[in-house]
């Protein structure tokens, strides 16, 4: 098990990933992460057909001073792609108002292999004629990353 953080107030445009400041790392090698980037590498390290990693994402989400009422997201994201399952949707009564939202997914990498990893801000509704928010704050941002097969 690995835990990455990060407790001050960041604003992460639409897209990018949150940024973890601190961590508990995995020390078997499983898991890459840099401090102050939002980006991980899970490995397929395994005598086994792959490696599974359970993430779970919990924080603190918001729209920053000058945006919009509007439903906010964030995803795990799997290779730079969000999984639709994982998005995790906040509508605040008022801008500057924090709702906590949890995320998680299960990644299956394959032996050999390894696959990149991020929690990103993402669009809050599916329909086409909303106009998502540009960033949202996030706040208290806490992923865990257990390695379960």
């Amino acid at each position: 098990m690995a835990e990455y953080l990060a407790n001050a107030v960041q604003t992460v445009a639409l897209n990018t990933p949150v940024l973890f400041t601190a961590s508990i790392p995995c020390t078997k090698g499983y898991i890459y992460h840099e401090d102050e980037t939002g980006i991980f590498t899970l490995r397929g390290i395994t005598n086994n057909c792959f490696a599974r990693y359970q993430i779970t994402f919990n924080g603190n989400i918001a729209i920053p001073e000058g945006g919009t009422v509007a439903p906010i997201a964030i995803a795990v994201s799997v290779q730079g792609e969000p999984r639709a399952t994982s998005r995790a949707i906040y509508t605040p009564a008022a801008v500057g108002d924090y709702g906590n939202v949890t995320s998680t997914a299960i990644i299956t990498v394959p032996r050999g292999c390894c696959f990149s990893l991020s929690v990103r801000a993402v669009a809050g509704s599916d329909d086409t004629t909303v106009t998502p928010a540009p960033a949202i704050d996030v706040q208290n941002a806490n992923l865990v990353i257990n390695r379960i097969a």
